[in-house]
């Protein structure tokens, strides 16, 4: 081993400054970028209308976002199985997409509609695109319905199993109802040791604007959310970690421009690890996959 390096009078540049002079550093609260609901819909709106980002570009990026928190925690888990429940809208297809990368990378997806296949896929927009993907792709996908709802989530976890809630998104605000509804409570009373749930976005039946349950209806307690561009106000509120669980922030390709046009900078008052501002220089975080169980990983990542 080398001898340490002896310090030189000479080593001192003329402009380093000493601990003895230096002045006190003062500690400042990180500021996060927040979108209101109504902000939230006038980003999606205007990164189509305005910048020409296809709106299915920004749910493919979406659930790359996803793809990469969900792989950390099956891992954590010890698992490749994922059951995605998917709801009628624009979040659900949030969950198909996330389910095809997931497929992709080695893990086990089991998509569990809580609306009619046939019925979804004749709706224009970007979540009947996946949908037809995952058929065609021939992806496990069952319809999910207050009769036999509870009897399907037991078994779905009945192993270690990580549960995407893909159903309601921000633009909520009454409580959910029908199968949604109980969808949500089922899951809240399968929580358990070697359960982990996934909110994407946000967890379904919460107000993003107040962080609490729409309408005081059920919602989802989630351990993870991956939430969309930004925080949402009532992420900052204390209450909210009770279903929120522990946010990280996914970029989906919106223009920064629009996101400080249309959001709002406050201090992140939240407890835990801060959120990061999502800039053009914020590294990516590479997440290793899954057990393949001797599937090839997509080309061999």
């Amino acid at each position: 081993m080398s001898a340490p390096h002896r310090h030189h009078p000479g080593d001192d540049r003329p402009d380093d400054k000493h601990p003895e002079g230096s002045p006190p550093t003062t500690t400042q609260t990180p500021g996060c970028w927040v979108l209101s609901r109504e902000a939230v819909r006038k980003v999606d709106a205007l990164a189509v209308e305005r910048f020409g980002i296809p709106s299915i570009v920004l749910m493919e990026n979406a659930a790359i976002g996803l793809r990469d928190r969900a792989m950390a925690m099956m891992l954590e888990l010890g698992t490749d199985q994922v059951v995605i429940l998917v709801g009628p809208g624009n979040n659900g297809g949030d969950g198909l997409a996330l389910a095809r990368h997931l497929h992709n990378a080695g893990a086990m997806p089991r998509i569990l509609l809580t609306t009619d296949p046939d019925r979804m896929a004749q709706r224009p927009g970007d979540a009947a695109v996946n949908l037809a993907i995952v058929r065609k792709m021939r992806l496990p996908l069952e319809r999910l319905d207050s009769a036999t709802g509870a009897e399907v989530l037991e078994q779905a976890a009945d192993t270690r199993v990580l549960i995407v809630d893909a159903l309601l998104g921000t633009g909520l605000r009454d409580p959910a109802r029908g199968v949604i509804r109980d969808t949500i409570l089922h899951v809240n009373r399968l929580r358990a040791p070697g359960v982990g749930v996934l909110a994407v976005d946000l967890p379904s039946g919460l107000d993003c604007d107040t962080g609490t349950p729409a309408g005081n209806g059920p919602a989802i307690e989630a351990d993870q959310t991956v939430t969309f561009v930004a925080l949402k106000p009532g992420m900052l509120h204390l209450e909210a970690l009770r279903w929120t669980g522990e946010v990280t922030i996914a970029g989906i390709g919106a223009p920064r421009e629009l996101i400080e046009e249309l959001g709002e900078l406050v201090p992140d008052t939240r407890r835990g690890p801060r959120c990061q501002t999502p800039t053009p220089t914020t590294p990516s975080r590479t997440l290793p996959p899954p057990s393949s169980h001797g599937r090839a990983t997509d080309r061999g990542e």
